[in-house]
């Protein structure tokens, strides 16, 4: 982040990565994120991981994110895929300030509806 008169701002990959994880996770369609085994087995101890299934790498003010999604069935994968880029680049970019210069989402299932 560019240095202001008072002093510089750090955001940790951490935090995008939550913020990314959050705003796809609220995209329809999408049934879950996906993590790596200790991100399931901190979910087992109650530790909530808003970052499962996202890898974020910030280089010079550009965010390059890549998500992990699981899709519920019935829904289109393009067009869901669209709006989930949509959502993650526009909450970085307001809320960090960031350019979310690329957003690659990985459909690594889909859920089955519950009968």
């Amino acid at each position: 982040m560019d240095n202001q008169e008072i002093g510089e701002i750090q955001i940790a990959n951490e935090v995008v990565a939550s913020i990314a994880g959050i705003s796809a996770a609220e995209v329809e369609g999408v049934e879950a994120m996906n993590g790596s085994f200790s991100n399931e087995l901190a979910g087992k101890f109650g530790v909530k991981n808003t970052s499962k299934g996202v890898k974020v790498e910030v280089v010079d003010d550009e965010a390059y994110v890549s998500l992990a999604v699981t899709m519920k069935y019935g829904y289109s994968i393009p067009e869901t895929c669209a709006k989930i880029q949509d959502r993650v680049a526009s909450a970085i970019n307001s809320m960090t300030g960031l350019n979310c210069a690329q957003v690659d989402v990985n459909i690594t299932g889909v859920s089955l509806p519950k009968d």
